[in-house]
C-alpha cells in the first residue's frame, strides 16, 4: 500500500492548467498515451532497483514530488505513484513492491537538498524519483543555484546508498509563456549526467501527449471531467515511469516469470 506522509491542501492555479485539462477532440481509439522508446531508456542504469528485483524479493520506492503528485486527485490512489506501484507490481511476479511518497510542497530544489540525505538514510529506499523544478520556474529561482542543490541532492541521496531518478517539469501550454523552464530542464539533464543518474522526461512526454492529441492541456475542464481526466494522466504516467524503471534497470521480467 502507498504511504503518504504530508497531505496538503489541494490548491494552485498553476499546476491545475496542467492536470484539470479537457480531453482532446480526437479519435478516442488514438489516445493511448504510448510513449516512444527512446524518452523511455536511459544511458545510466539502476543497480540498486536490479539487484532488488529477484523472486520473493522487496522493491522499495520514495517519490519525492511536489503537489502535482496529487493535485486534482481527491482519491490519492488514482496519483501517479499509486499507478507506478500498481504496474511495476504487474510486471515484476514474485517481487513485493512498495512506493511510498513524500511530498515537499512550494521547496525548491535547494529547500529540499538539505534533508535528502537523512530521508534516504531512515527510509532506505532502493530508489528515489525526486521530482522537482516547478517551483523553481515559478519563483525564477538563479539557474546556477538551481543547478547546485540538483547536484547537492543527488550526491546525497546516492551518498546514503539508493539509485535516483530525477524527474523534470510537468508540460502545460497555458504557463509556456508565462514562465520559461527551459534553465531548469537543461540543468537537470547536466547534473542527471554528472551523477550517471537517469532522468525521466516527464515535461517532452506530456507535450507529445498533448501534441498527439492523446490530452488537450490547454483548455480547462470543470468539475467531473477534469478530474477524470486528472486520473488518466496520472495512469499514463505511472504506465510510463514503470516501464522506464523496468527498462534502466535492465530487469528482463520474462526471466522472473520463469522462476516462479
Amino acid at each position: 500500500m502507498i504511504t503518504l506522509l504530508h497531505r496538503v491542501p489541494l490548491r494552485h492555479a498553476l499546476l491545475l492548467a496542467v492536470l484539470m485539462a479537457s480531453p482532446a477532440q480526437a479519435d478516442p481509439a488514438k489516445q493511448s498515451c504510448d510513449v516512444p522508446a527512446y524518452l523511455l531508456t536511459s544511458e545510466s542504469s539502476l543497480p540498486k532497483v536490479k539487484a532488488a528485483v529477484k523472486p520473493d524479493g522487496k522493491l522499495n520506492v520514495l517519490v519525492v514530488g511536489s503537489r502535482s503528485s496529487v493535485i486534482g486527485l481527491s482519491d490519492h490512489s488514482a496519483a501517479y505513484p499509486t499507478r507506478l506501484q500498481t504496474y511495476l507490481s504487474e510486471r515484476l511476479p514474485g517481487v513485493t513492491v512498495d512506493v511510498a511518497l513524500e511530498l515537499q510542497v512550494k521547496k525548491t530544489a535547494e529547500e529540499m537538498a538539505p534533508t535528502l540525505g537523512k530521508l534516504v538514510e531512515d527510509r532506505k529506499p532502493d530508489l528515489v524519483i525526486w521530482q522537482t523544478g516547478t517551483v523553481d520556474a515559478m519563483r525564477q529561482v538563479d539557474g546556477d543555484d538551481f543547478r547546485n542543490a540538483l547536484d547537492d541532492g543527488v550526491a546525497a541521496m546516492q551518498k546514503a546508498g539508493t539509485d535516483v531518478i530525477l524527474m523534470n517539469l510537468q508540460y502545460s501550454p497555458r504557463t509556456e509563456s508565462m514562465i520559461s523552464g527551459s534553465a531548469y530542464l537543461d540543468n537537470m539533464r547536466v547534473v542527471a549526467q554528472q551523477h550517471d543518474a537517469p532522468l525521466f522526461d516527464r515535461f517532452a512526454i506530456m507535450r507529445q501527449w498533448n501534441e498527439n492529441g492523446d490530452f488537450d492541456l490547454f483548455s480547462p475542464a470543470p468539475g467531473t471531467a477534469g478530474m477524470e481526466l486528472a486520473k488518466r494522466v496520472h495512469d499514463c504516467l505511472g504506465r510510463a515511469l514503470s516501464a522506464f524503471v523496468i527498462e534502466t534497470a535492465h530487469i528482463k521480467t520474462a526471466d522472473l516469470r520463469i522462476q516462479r
